[in-house]
């Protein structure tokens, strides 16, 4: 299945739909930026074992990024209760209007309603 691509900032960011590979052991050969693990942990969020998706959600969800939102947007599609206490504790201002964690997340549905509408519709089914 392709990548979603979502609009971030003016970037397009493309959430694949899983990966299937094995995870990076626990001391990479090379260490990696603190921008560069954010990234692989968005990416593992994709990973076909929720746990797994669970562990690096917990890395990421309360990172400032604001290429981080669409994947965590993309987990509470998914309508795991486990993923979904996660988002729940982490972001507990995101229910608060004008709050710093509800804002970056209203802009990046207000500029990718299609990502939000099928994301919906996936937490209704």
């Amino acid at each position: 299945m392709l990548p979603f691509e979502v609009e971030v900032q003016g970037e397009t960011v493309a959430i694949p739909s899983r990966i299937y590979n094995e995870g990076p052991g626990a001391n990479p050969q090379q260490p990696l930026t603190a921008t560069q693990q954010g990234i692989l942990h968005c990416l593992y969020t994709r990973h076909s074992d929720g746990l797994i998706r669970q562990r690096h959600l917990e890395q990421i969800v309360a990172s400032n990024e604001p290429w981080v939102v669409p994947f965590v947007v993309q987990l509470a599609g998914e309508y795991v209760l486990e993923i979904l206490e996660v988002i729940s504790r982490s972001l507990p201002g995101l229910s608060t209007p004008g709050s710093t964690q509800r804002r970056p997340y209203g802009e990046f549905i207000a500029r990718n309603p299609a990502f939000f509408a099928r994301t919906e519709r996936r937490v209704v089914s």
